[in-house]
């Protein structure tokens, strides 16, 4: 990255950390069951809930105790369940037409992050329906208040119930854009174990690290405050003490509650303290392949970690012990590696490899390009990388054979 470049980004990045106390930043009220929702959609005075979730998450029966509670509370509801991995703009515009036509006033989103984020934009485009998404996309463009909004995870990872932000991608394009501000929040996150127990072990995994990184990428980046430290280290504890039993014995109930609330608390960390590189890239291959954001942030972050060196001993070694794995008296270097080698660990007990098949590369100028675009100036990463830089990762994530392909092409045209 340029020179001017960097100080542009770490000037932008200075100023919003000079602003974090005086944002509107708020935790979401928790609600220990799906059975409580009826008494707060009473209390908050709403006829009518629009439940968005998405088709797998349905037919597993998921839905069906929030559904019974609503209805015995009569409280009519109704259920949009398109939602993609990666919800698109086209799943919006159709939960909104539901919404409409079937006179809702208040919204459930109810699966992982895809289904939270398309409910979020739903909201948006609710309070503001002259305004399309796009014009909402990056940083305090939705404003107005929204539409009384709860959040129940059905995965302990994405953290999507306690942040401020959707990330939606364009049904025409794939760009995968991020939209932040706070009515974004929603009011009420719901940590019901029950609705994550039959969760597949991978599923389990894969949004258990989700959680993982956003706690790292929150803790090493430059814009944390001591309830963001408190909170992110919080969450590294519970993840290691708690993902292998969520993942062994899909059953255990304590370890589930675990995990969500470790994906709570994450996602209290990086809503305030922000991400880095590692979801910048994952959200150019979701946009762009469909990745699944919890896989592809799993197979990155210990990449990621190795590239920023040095600077971040300091605070991986403050995580290694919050993870159990180091001491106080574990020398910075020595801790830094531990932690990183038990993430690469973690991957492999977990079976997530370290390469992403879909990406091809003649993509990758462009995937680049837009995690560049994404993370700078808004993410206050330890070290700065353009756009150029971070091509490496993409390379790095590319199967070996396909590297291979590609070095016998390049020999072809060189000739």
């Amino acid at each position: 990255m340029n020179p001017l470049k960097k100080i542009y980004c770490r000037t932008f990045q200075t100023g919003l950390k000079i602003a974090l106390p005086f944002l509107p930043y708020r935790k979401p009220k928790i609600v220990g069951s799906v059975k409580a929702l009826p008494e707060v959609i009473q209390k908050k005075k709403c006829s009518k809930v629009l439940i968005i979730t998405d088709a797998g998450i349905r037919k597993l029966g998921l839905t069906r105790r929030l559904e019974k509670a609503l209805a015995g509370a009569d409280i009519p509801y109704s259920i949009y369940d398109g939602t993609v991995a990666n919800p698109t703009t086209d799943n919006v515009a159709e939960a909104i037409e539901l919404y409409q036509k079937e006179g809702c006033d208040c919204i459930i989103g109810f699966g992982g992050g895809s289904s939270m984020d398309c409910a979020k934009a739903v909201g948006a485009r609710i309070a503001k329906p002259k305004q399309s998404l796009a014009k909402m996309k990056g940083i305090l463009k939705v404003h107005k208040k929204l539409p009384l909004l709860m959040a129940v995870p059905t995965t302990a990872g994405t953290g999507s119930e306690t942040t401020l932000a959707a990330v939606i991608t364009d049904a025409q394009t794939r760009y995968k854009y991020a939209i932040n501000d706070f009515p974004l929040i929603p009011r009420y996150a719901v940590l019901d174990p029950k609705v994550t127990l039959s969760l597949p072990p991978f599923i389990t995994a894969t949004t258990g690290m989700d959680a993982l990184t956003h706690a790292v990428e929150a803790y090493i980046g430059n814009s944390t405050t001591h309830g963001t430290r408190q909170d992110a280290l919080l969450a590294v504890k519970l993840i290691f003490e708690n993902i292998d039993t969520a993942y062994n014995d899909g059953g255990n109930g304590e370890a589930r509650r675990n995990m969500l609330h470790a994906s709570f608390y994450a996602g209290c960390a990086f809503t305030k303290s922000y991400v880095g590189y590692v979801h910048a890239i994952a959200h150019s291959l979701g946009g762009e392949y469909n990745v699944p954001h919890g896989l592809a942030n799993a197979v990155i972050l210990p990449m990621l970690l190795e590239a920023y060196g040095e600077k971040i001993h300091k605070k991986l070694s403050r995580l290694a012990s919050a993870a159990g794995i180091a001491d106080e008296d574990t020398p910075c270097g020595e801790a830094a590696d531990r932690f990183i080698q038990a993430v690469k660990d973690m991957k492999k007990r977990f079976g997530i490899g370290d390469h992403i098949p879909e990406i091809r590369e003649t993509d990758i100028p462009k995937l680049a390009h837009y995690a560049d675009k994404e993370a700078n100036p808004l993410y206050p990463v330890p070290v700065l990388m353009g756009a150029l830089e971070l091509e490496r990762f993409y390379y790095m994530l590319m199967p070996e054979l396909d590297k291979d392909d590609g070095n016998e092409d390049s020999r072809e045209r060189s000739r």
